[in-house]
C-alpha cells in the first residue's frame, strides 16, 4: 500500500491514489474517497446485482468484527476466508472493529479486552481473540484493537490516558502475533490515535503510533456527537503534523458532507460511508448542489450532478436550529442535506429524487412513488433509496477530488452549505 499525492492544497486537504491495495496491489482508490460500507458482507437493502448497476463504486469493501465476530467457527471451517465466503472477489476487504453506524455502549473495555455487539449481544475479545478473527477473515487490510470508549464528554484525563496506553499495547501485541502468522502475510495494518478531546493524548498516541510498523491511521473518537466540529479539526490538524505523509489517515464515524468537507481540510484521507445508509433508514434521500461550476447555466449537465433544494425544502429541513443542521448530537435526526420523503407534501411531485442524477431510482421513479412506497411500508423503498443515496454519495467525493484538482475547493463548499445565491446572484 502506498499513498501517492498529486497536489496539497489550502494547507491540509490532500489529493492523490492509495495504490497497491489488496494481496496481488492491483486495486487502487481515490483520496480523499470513502469505502463502501456494508453490513456482513452486503450494502444494506442491495444485492449484490442491484449494488452494481450504481456506475461507481469504491474499490475497498469495509466489514466490521462487530457484524462477523459471531460467525467465527464458520469462517475457520470455510478456510478461505471472508471474501469468497461472502463472494467478494473483485473488492479490496478492509475489517474494522466497530459498525459506524451502530450504538456502541461503553463500560465494557479492560486492560485486556474491548467487546463488539453483535445480533447476539456483547462478544468479548482479547488480543488472541481478535487475532484468530483476522486469520479467519483475511482481510487485506485491518485496524488493530483500541481502546475507543473516550468520545464522550467529561472523559477524565487519566481515563483518555489509559485509553491510549491500552491502544498501543494493543497494537503492539498484534503486531507481534501479525508478524508470526503465515496466513496474515501480506496483509495492511492501520494503527489506531485515540486521545478523546485532550490535545496532547491525541499528539501523543499519533506520535507513538507513527513510530510503530502500520501502513496507515485510523483516527477514532472524533466521531458525529462527540464533539463541535472546531474542536475536531483542531484535533485532526494536530495529529496529521505527527502522522508520515506517504501513510493513508481514515476516519472513524464522521459521514455528514459538511463534516467531511472540514476534515478533508484538516488533512483526513478516507470515510466511512456510512451516512447513505442512516439517510436511507429514516425515509430520506440525499439532495444537496455537487456543483462546482461558476456558471448555474452549466448546473445539472453532467451526471449525477444535483441541484439545491427549493426554498421551501431548504426551511424545512432545518428549522429546529439556527445552523440547520439536526443531528450534532443524534445521528437519527435529519440533516440539512436531505428531503424526507415521508412528508404529505410528495404524494403529488412527480420530480424525480435529484434533477441530472443518473442513478436508476432518479432515471426511473418519482418523489411521489417513493412516497407511497414509505407510506405502504414496502421494502422496495429501502431499494431505491439507498441507490440513490449511495450514488449521490459517492458522486460527492468525486466532485469533491474535482474541486480540489481545479482550485474550487471554496465554490464547493459554498455550494454544499447553500450559499448559491451569494456566489451567481440568482435564483436556484
Amino acid at each position: 500500500m502506498k499513498l501517492e499525492l498529486s497536489r496539497v492544497v489550502q494547507g491540509g486537504s490532500r489529493l492523490g491514489v492509495l495504490k497497491g491495495l489488496g494481496r496481488t496491489g492491483q486495486h487502487s482508490l481515490d483520496v480523499p474517497g470513502c469505502l463502501l460500507y456494508t453490513r456482513c458482507g452486503s450494502a444494506p437493502h442491495l444485492t449484490q446485482d442491484t449494488l452494481h448497476t450504481l456506475s461507481t463504486l469504491p474499490s475497498v469493501t469495509q466489514v466490521t468484527l462487530s457484524t462477523i465476530a459471531e460467525h467465527q467457527e464458520v469462517l475457520e471451517e470455510c478456510k478461505d476466508g471472508f471474501k469468497k465466503f461472502a463472494g467478494l472477489h473483485e473488492t479490496v476487504l478492509y475489517c474494522s472493529l466497530h459498525d459506524p453506524a451502530a450504538p456502541c455502549p461503553t463500560g465494557h473495555t479492560t486492560n485486556k479486552t474491548v467487546s463488539v455487539w453483535g445480533s447476539g449481544g456483547r462478544i468479548e475479545l482479547s488480543v488472541a481473540k481478535f487475532m484468530a478473527l483476522q486469520r479467519a477473515v483475511r482481510p487485506d487490510w485491518y485496524q488493530s484493537m483500541a481502546d475507543g470508549e473516550t468520545w464522550q464528554e467529561n472523559t477524565s484525563r487519566k481515563r483518555v490516558r489509559k485509553s491510549v496506553d491500552r491502544t498501543l499495547a494493543h497494537l503492539d501485541e498484534c503486531l507481534l502475533v501479525h508478524h508470526n502468522t503465515q496466513e496474515l502475510e501480506g496483509v495492511e495494518v492501520f494503527g489506531v490515535v485515540e486521545g478523546g478531546d485532550i490535545l496532547e493524548e491525541r499528539v501523543r498516541s499519533a506520535r507513538e503510533t507513527a513510530k510503530r510498523p502500520v501502513s496507515g491511521f485510523c483516527l477514532d473518537g472524533l466521531q458525529t456527537g462527540s464533539m463541535n466540529q472546531s474542536l475536531r479539526t483542531q484535533l485532526i490538524t494536530a495529529v496529521t503534523q505527527e502522522l508520515p505523509e506517504d501513510k493513508p489517515r481514515l476516519l472513524q464515524g464522521v459521514g455528514r458532507p459538511d463534516e467531511v468537507l472540514a476534515c478533508v481540510e484538516a488533512g483526513v484521507d478516507l470515510f466511512e460511508s456510512f451516512f447513505p445508509f442512516q439517510v436511507t433508514e429514516r425515509g430520506c434521500a440525499l439532495c444537496f448542489s455537487l456543483d462546482v461550476s461558476p456558471d448555474p447555466e452549466l448546473a445539472g449537465t453532467a451526471p449525477p450532478a444535483a441541484v439545491l433544494r427549493d426554498d421551501e425544502e431548504r426551511d424545512t429541513a432545518g428549522e429546529t436550529q439556527e445552523n440547520g443542521d439536526l443531528n450534532h448530537s443524534d445521528q437519527t435526526q435529519m440533516t440539512s442535506f436531505e428531503i424526507d420523503l415521508n412528508e404529505k407534501r410528495y404524494h403529488d411531485d412527480f420530480r424525480p429524487l435529484v434533477e441530472g442524477c443518473g442513478c436508476y431510482c432518479c432515471r426511473n421513479h418519482q418523489r411521489a412513488y417513493l412516497h407511497h412506497l414509505l407510506v405502504t411500508n414496502e421494502l422496495l423503498a429501502g431499494v431505491l433509496l439507498m441507490i440513490h443515496n449511495a450514488a449521490h454519495y459517492h458522486a460527492f467525493f468525486a466532485a469533491l477530488r474535482e474541486a480540489l484538482a481545479d482550485g474550487k475547493l471554496d465554490l464547493l463548499k459554498r455550494r454544499l452549505l447553500g450559499e448559491r445565491r451569494a456566489e451567481t446572484g440568482t435564483k436556484d
